[in-house]
């Protein structure tokens, strides 16, 4: 299992886990607003909101929450106007790292993202220096103790899956990105519950890393994640299993 991939599965079962709702809801709330202002206020034609307010749900975000974010995204209610930009750089070892951020101020958002690389031994890249390193992909998840392995795959795969991977109790589905709102909709319809779905960005080749260089990765990754104006952060760095047991992860 690749570094970065085993990464989003320790920050997907943290989240839903997590007593610190109140940082988990912001990164939902802009989630949402920015999908209603890019998409519009429908769920039933706008497939990144609907994805964005199944994941506040599940989260346990209050309906109010979720209304009044949609509607800030649309205009219907006052509140800060937000944009979404990426930035790219690379962490240690050269590791690329891409970020998709959410913000109301550029300049406080890109001065945050610069500080962190360079504290924990990375870079701020230019516009496009590892983007190109990537695929965009969709990704679902489904809890591994409700279904078998096998009879889910092949399901997946009928569904117009073209990957399917599984790790310490959850299944990845992997999809063309194009296709994720009609693979999910199949799987729905199949009896399959979801447990996320979402775009995601898939390294192309991965760099490899010993313990000293993925601690240090670990740690920058936690630190971006951290901040509130980073929605998420995709690497390609490679962590052994061991060696993300030694590390506690």
């Amino acid at each position: 299992m690749a570094g970065h991939s085993k990464w989003a599965n320790i920050k997907f079962r943290k989240e839903r886990q997590d007593a610190k709702r109140g940082k988990i809801f912001t990164k939902l709330i802009k989630e949402i607003t920015i999908a209603a202002r890019i998409g519009g206020g429908d769920q039933d034609s706008n497939p990144r909101l609907r994805s964005a307010v199944q994941a506040a749900r599940g989260a346990n975000m209050p309906m109010k929450n979720i209304d009044n974010a949609i509607k800030k995204g649309t205009g219907e209610l006052p509140g800060m106007v937000l944009e979404e930009v990426v930035y790219e750089g690379y962490g240690p070892a050269g590791v690329a790292i891409y970020l998709v951020c959410t913000t109301d101020n550029r300049n406080r958002t890109v001065g945050e993202v610069r500080y962190l690389l360079n504290k924990h031994g990375g870079n701020l890249g230019e516009s496009g220096c590892v983007g190109w390193m990537f695929d965009r992909k969709g990704l679902i998840r489904v809890a591994a103790e409700n279904y078998d392995e096998e009879e889910l795959m092949l399901t997946a795969i009928d569904s117009g899956a073209d990957d399917f991977a599984s790790d310490e109790g959850i299944y990845e589905i992997y999809t063309p990105f194009e296709e994720l709102d009609n693979v999910r909709t199949r799987l729905e319809e199949a009896g399959i519950q979801i447990e996320g779905a979402e775009a995601t960005f898939i390294p192309q080749n991965t760099v490899p890393l010993d313990e000293s260089q993925a601690e240090k990765m670990l740690k920058l990754m936690d630190a971006l994640e951290d901040n509130e104006d980073v929605q998420n952060v995709y690497a390609n760095f490679d962590i052994d299993e061991k060696v993300m047991e030694s590390l506690g992860a």
